[in-house]
């Protein structure tokens, strides 16, 4: 007995999500699409990096100590794991509300503002919620069809509401926000060290060598050195200076979208509802908090039934909607149930009758004769 088995083709949720996002390794890494200048950062930290291991740390191992070139291997495997664990994470996207879900918000806010006159602008659409006795606006966005949890804003360059929006950072190629400051904020903090201990070194280096050989002879038998030099140099200032302000920024439990656009220090004088008041809690709570699981389950399957060989899409969805249940396997286990048979004759007693009745006559016939 053969059993017939419709294939049916396997898509991730992961293809099907609205926004400006590229995924790899099968919706595992999540970036956005513009990925050139994270490129450009991991050239950066790769070639200076593997520049310093290859001239300087050998000679300052055997002449200071050996714990230097282990120290910058640490601080550069962690920089790395934590860039990477920054570019390639959900920051915490929130769905885009579904058709029933976006049409019953428009019906609840309808049923709030009432009937808008004709030309005049209807009232913005925000709700007031408290928040440790202060009142809290949530906005609504036109795009995702929400109101914005707390703290929560669309970018413009991703085209997701991210909860807890901190910023979107190119140099990470990715936004930044609730699920993944922390790495941030660890990525720039490790890297601001690494800059400051590969300087240093490079310095140390140079300074040696002009004792043996001299300043001038040292920068032309080392130009990888001048360039690492160069490099941390010009990287310094901003890399630290971003450090302290994103620091400050944790000290207050502060993000840099709430400090850019004012929320807490403008003309209302409305104080931040989520500062503690306590250095250490703020950082606790900032770094140290539980990373919510990702709500946007991006390797989920939708499961759709492929189409035939000499079938297109279009007849099988047809199909499917005429006769959902024709569709469906049927298994060697399962049997097909027949409908009950209906109060008058059926299809096959009514053939038999109809046969019967010409038979019949033909005999009469005979007989008169």
């Amino acid at each position: 007995m053969s059993v017939m088995m419709v294939k049916k083709k396997v898509t991730r949720k992961w293809e099907k999500l609205p926004g400006k996002n590229t995924f790899c390794c099968d919706g595992r890494v999540m970036m956005a699409r513009q990925k050139g200048i994270f490129y450009l950062t991991l050239i950066l930290i790769l070639g200076t990096c593997s520049l310093f291991f290859a001239f300087e740390c050998r000679y300052l191992a055997v002449q200071l100590s050996p714990a230097i070139p282990v120290f910058a291997a640490i601080l550069f495997l962690f920089s790395m794991a934590t860039l990477l664990r920054t570019s390639f994470s959900d920051p915490g996207v929130i769905p885009r509300a579904l058709p029933d879900e976006a049409a019953f918000i428009e019906m609840e806010i309808e049923a709030a503002n009432g009937n808008v006159p004709q030309g005049q602008r209807p009232p913005p659409r925000i709700k007031n919620v408290q928040i440790n006795n202060q009142i809290v606006k949530l906005k609504y966005c036109y795009t995702c069809k929400i109101f914005r949890p707390p703290r929560a804003s669309h970018c413009s360059i991703c085209d997701n509401c991210v909860e807890r929006f901190d910023h979107h950072c190119p140099w990470v190629g990715n936004c930044v926000g609730k699920r993944n400051y922390r790495y941030f904020y660890l990525f720039i903090l490790s890297l601001s060290l690494l800059t400051i201990y590969i300087f240093t070194f490079n310095i140390v280096y140079v300074a040696l060598n002009s004792l043996k050989i001299g300043f001038l002879n040292t920068l032309k038998e080392s130009p990888g050195t001048v360039l690492e030099v160069f490099i941390c140099f010009f990287t310094l200032w901003s890399v630290v200076g971003l450090t302290g302000f994103h620091t400050f920024l944790v000290s207050l439990n502060q993000t840099t979208n709430e400090d850019i656009k004012g929320s807490w220090t403008g003309k209302n004088r409305v104080q931040n509802p989520y500062n503690h008041g306590n250095l250490m809690k703020n950082c606790c709570e900032v770094l140290c908090g539980p990373v919510q699981p990702s709500v946007l389950d991006r390797r989920g399957i939708l499961q759709e039934p492929a189409s035939g060989p000499g079938q297109s899409e279009q007849e099988n969805s047809s199909n499917a909607q005429r006769d959902p249940v024709s569709s469906a396997p049927l298994m060697p286990s399962e049997s097909a149930v027949k409908p009950p048979a209906p109060d008058g004759p059926s299809d096959a007693n009514a053939l038999e009758m109809a046969v019967q009745v010409p038979k019949e006559s033909d005999n009469n016939q005979e007989s008169e004769k």
